[in-house]
């Protein structure tokens, strides 16, 4: 580390606590990552938890002159989120929020995701204007400070456009919050002469006509290439001016940490068409007819596009059969109420007919059908990731250009495609914007490679400023990608005013220096970010973060990005072990730190394959690494599979033992000896809380003479109880002490359903225990096992089977014979049970944790429609995700169950009680919300009784009503 920074850092350990400074080469390099293709490593990361903490490193890097760099997300694209100094990083204090009282105004700080801000006002049929694609991973503080847009906002709903008010920090450290006016006054006094010089540019910009007219110009387009200069036209009031500034400013002016947007209508009927035209121009033409009409979005999408998707499941055949030169439009229009929505869709329709298309307008307001319209055009992206040979990066730009000239300017793009050997490009954007993004892959390996990227950006550059006057970046922020450019796009005495805009307010240049505004023209060719092979489960990678909000470990280690770009790096040390650019050291380091960084810490729950635009599950290389760790005791596996029954029997014994003796010495006593245990095997031993399950009694199939009360006729399922449901009991102290095994065999038997169980229970499993380890062939075996049995008892699948644990039955899905018909607890409720049982709703709010697999087999809709049947007051924490106790994480590493439910508590203080579907995440539940989580199956069973009607139903529940009868 240079002198300077270890001066810093010195001075930073003065009143930040030492876990929050990071300074080691593994996470400098995984949290200095961003989603962009440069590379920078910082000399610190500080995690920040207050705007105070903030304003005091502000203050102390304009006194020292160390450049700091503000980090939300990290999911922008053009590179302004990295440094090779100081990374300030926004910790757990900044998800704060205040809605007003009727929902016009929502007040964020920077840490919150733009997704999350939607769903706090989606009650108020409200949202914020911006909606850029990466809303659901990326947070306030680079929306605002990127002034990213999207499909629907436009220019008139960006954040420029609707922001109320902002607190922020100064490069002097000085705060100010523009709502307040005491602030404001003092601010005033405080800070004149930057005030003054403020007004005093803008009055000068005023005087000038010819730039006042280019700014106007320039911003009749969706423009975030340099400083918002319209600001100094826009607005007279210096206040006005700075905090409309600092939209867009890429956090090289200070820091925003908080602001208040306007909040805009979401309409709840929504109408979707996918409109395919024969050429490029027509379609172009429907654009600019479309603009006059009440659409909220229309998405662009060309031949290149639509081919690379058109063998994905459920595309249409016709598409194959489009013209070159075709192209299609997806169209959506939004209204309050239905009526207004179907006159909105015969106007669309109308104001194009004149229009040749390749097939029938047709469109649909049904949320699962228009759902796959806008799957095609999220697709696009990916679709490039995923065919893109290793080593190579995946790059989007962004550009915009006036409407009625966009028709000229896809084919010149094309030509430039061309012209490069872009053969795999494609485009797609905003076009009632004229907003295109253009997606293509590139290697940074060659010099070669280089010279053609930058021979296409100065000839993209030229094509756009030279020829349509349009946009070098419409919403992704200048970053260092297009920062050489600014002056081309914007001229001289607007470049210049940046400068002076730039000088002012960041005098010293400690804020972000050298993004936005470069003097150096080849900085979007230097520190190019390598993209070596690791691993080919990860290979497709493209590092943009939409992973990081699902994980678990995000605040404790690693995100899924994260472990990639560090097993990458150890990667490319090894490929260059026997070069001269070894480095035998930092290897072992990476090597050495990963085990519990990467490896140990990761849950691999596989959530971050469900927000991957490529699909990776981080989580399977994982279990590849702690396979290959794990080979050596492959045969005590396989020994354990084969005699899992003797398992069994032992876990349920230990578990009746620790019971007994936390009853007999009490739950202080408990917890001492057994947190002593651990700390002095150094985590070895296994981790203990008085949530901790009691053994479970061995399950007794019932004879036919205790089923008296059950039909021969009634319907038959197969009840598959895991392993955690057979040997894990209810925790001492839960009010109900019922084993779920029973409670779920009378809750079926209530619905009328006559119970089978599988033969020697005790020794079936699905695999898991062995999977999450990497130990592939014991799981397998087992899992076969099960297969064979299931395939008997079910007479090949005729019965149905009812799985009891959500992790298990994501696996059996997978693994077994697709003849055997296996529900999850969720799915059989949602399916059979929901129209056999008469439920009554409860008024007492009950907590809701939706599990990882879950949310994986797409059941988190359902889980809610029964849970809202079974109260009125359904609480799903919000940041909650996968718990992190991953079957025996939350005993072998529990602070990974610590981190990932660390507010967890106080979401559900208004709740005595939750529901889940896995018992092992019940534990870790219990243990960190102090209220009792348990199967969801206690609250159906609670509020269902046998359904007496004599409205129609199923054949079998027809049965059922008139024997009840």
């Amino acid at each position: 580390m240079k002198q300077t920074h270890q001066n810093f850092l010195a001075e930073l350990q003065q009143f930040i606590p030492e876990e929050r400074l990071i300074t080691d080469p593994l996470r400098t390099l995984a949290y200095g990552t961003d989603a962009s293709f440069y590379r920078l490593i910082p000399q610190i990361v500080v995690r920040t938890q207050s705007e105070q903490e903030v304003a005091r490193i502000v203050t102390l890097a304009d006194k020292t002159q160390v450049p700091v760099t503000f980090r939300a997300a990290g999911t922008s694209l053009s590179g302004q989120a990295i440094t090779d100094s100081v990374l300030i990083q926004l910790g757990d204090g900044w998800k704060g929020y205040h809605i007003n009282n009727d929902a016009t105004e929502i007040s964020l700080q920077p840490g919150v995701i733009g997704g999350q801000a939607n769903s706090y006002l989606a009650p108020f049929n409200k949202k914020i204007g911006p909606d850029p694609a990466s809303i659901n991973a990326a947070m306030i503080g680079g929306i605002a400070a990127n002034n990213a847009s999207g499909m629907c906002c436009g220019t008139a709903q960006n954040s420029y456009r609707t922001l109320k008010s902002m607190k922020l920090v100064l490069a002097d450290g000085a705060q100010l919050d523009t709502g307040n006016p005491d602030s404001v006054k003092q601010f005033r006094q405080s800070h004149k002469p930057l005030l003054d010089a403020l007004e005093a540019l803008s009055l000068q910009t005023r005087a000038n006509q010819a730039l006042h007219d280019r700014i106007h110009h320039k911003y009749r387009l969706k423009n975030t290439t340099g400083y918002a200069l319209n600001s100094l036209v826009d607005y007279t009031d210096p206040i006005d001016i700075l905090q409309h500034l600092m939209i867009g400013s890429e956090g090289t002016l200070g820091f925003m940490s908080e602001i208040t947007y306007r909040t805009v209508d979401e309409h709840p009927n929504k109408a979707s068409a996918l409109i395919f035209f024969n050429t490029v121009r027509t379609t172009c033409d429907a654009v600019a007819i479309l603009k006059k009409t009440p659409v909220s979005a229309v998405e662009l999408m060309d031949r290149a596009g639509l081919r690379s998707v058109e063998d994905k499941p459920g595309m249409p055949d016709f598409i194959k059969d489009l013209p070159e030169d075709a192209a299609a439009l997806l169209v959506e229009t939004r209204s309050p109420d239905p009526d207004a929505l179907a006159k909105q869709v015969e106007e669309i329709k109308a104001s194009i007919a004149s229009l040749e298309t390749a097939r029938p307008i047709e469109f649909t307001n049904k949320p699962e059908e228009y759902a796959k319209f806008w799957a095609i055009r999220k697709g696009l992206f990916p679709a490039v990731g995923a065919i893109r040979l290793t080593g190579t990066t995946v790059i989007i730009e962004d550009v915009a250009f006036p409407v009625e000239q966009l028709a000229d300017a896809v084919n010149d793009l094309h030509q430039l495609f061309k012209k490069w050997h872009y053969d795999e490009a494609l485009i797609f954007g905003h076009a009632l914007e004229g907003n295109l993004h253009f997606v293509f892959t590139q290697a940074f390996d060659t010099q070669a490679e280089i010279e053609r990227y930058d021979g296409l950006m100065a000839d993209v550059a030229h094509m756009v400023v030279g020829t349509y006057d349009g946009s070098l970046k419409a919403e992704h922020g200048t970053g260092r990608n297009m920062a050489p450019f600014v002056e081309l796009e914007w001229g001289k005495d607007a470049y210049q005013l940046m400068w002076e805009l730039k000088e002012l307010l960041d005098p010293k240049n400690i804020l972000n220096p050298g993004v936005l505004l470069n003097k150096n023209s080849h900085v979007h060719l230097e520190n190019l970010k390598p993209l070596p092979a690791a691993d080919p489960l990860v290979d497709k990678c493209i590092e943009c973060g939409f992973c990081e909000p699902t994980c678990p470990s995000r605040a404790l280690t690693l995100t899924p990005r994260q472990r990639i770009v560090i097993w990458r790096e150890i990667a490319r040390l090894e490929a260059a072990s026997d070069t001269p650019n070894a480095d035998p050291e930092r290897l072992a380091e990476l090597r050495q730190e990963y085990k519990y960084q990467g490896t140990e810490t990761c849950a691999a729950c596989g959530l971050c394959s469900t927000t991957c635009p490529v699909g990776i599950n981080t989580g399977d290389l994982t279990r590849s690494i702690r396979s290959q760790n794990n080979e050596k005791h492959s045969k005590l596996a396989q020994w354990l599979a084969d005699h899992y029954g003797t398992l069994a029997k032992a876990s349920r014994f230990t578990f009746a033992a620790a019971d007994a003796t936390h009853g007999l010495i009490g739950t202080k006593a408990m917890s001492a000896i057994t947190g002593a245990s651990r700390k002095l095997s150094g985590g070895r031993i296994q981790q203990w809380t008085p949530s901790m399950p009691t053994g479970a009694p061995k399950i007794k199939p019932k004879s036919a003479t205790q089923l008296t009360q059950t039909p021969s006729d009634a319907p038959k399922v197969v009840y598959l109880p895991s392993c955690a449901s057979r040997t894990m009991g209810p925790a001492r102290g839960d009010a109900d002490q019922t084993p779920l095994a029973d409670k779920t065999e009378a809750l079926l038997r209530k619905a009328g359903f006559d119970v089978i169980y599988p033969p020697d229970m005790d020794n079936l499993c699905c695999g898991m225990p062995f999977q999450s380890k990497g130990m592939f062939a014991a799981a397998d075996s087992k899992s076969s096992e099960i297969e064979k049995v299931l395939l008997k008892i079910t007479e090949n699948g005729v019965l149905p089977v009812y799985s009891d644990t959500s992790p298990c039955s994501l696996l059996l899905k997978d693994k077994i014979d697709s003849r055997i018909k296996l529900y999850d607890t969720v799915d059989f409720i949602d399916e059979f049970l929901m129209d056999r049982l008469l439920f009554t709703a409860g008024n007492e709010p009950v907590a809701l944790h939706i599990t990882c697999s879950a949310t994986r087999m797409g059941q988190a809709e359902k889980l809610k429609r029964i849970m809202s049947a079974c109260s009125t007051k359904v609480v799903i924490p919000d940041q909650i995700t996968c718990c992190g106790f991953a079957g025996d994480k939350g005993f072998s590493t529990p602070e990974l169950n610590t981190s990932a439910l660390r507010t967890l508590k106080g979401a559900v203080q208004s709740c005595d009680v939750g529901y889940s579907t896995s018992r092992t995440c019940e534990i870790g539940l219990s243990h960190h919300s102090g209220i009792d989580y348990k199967s969801i199956i206690y609250l159906v069973d609670r509020c269902t009784q046998s359904k007496l009607s004599d409205e129609p139903s199923t054949e079998e529940n027809n049965r059922i009503q008139a024997r009840k009868a």
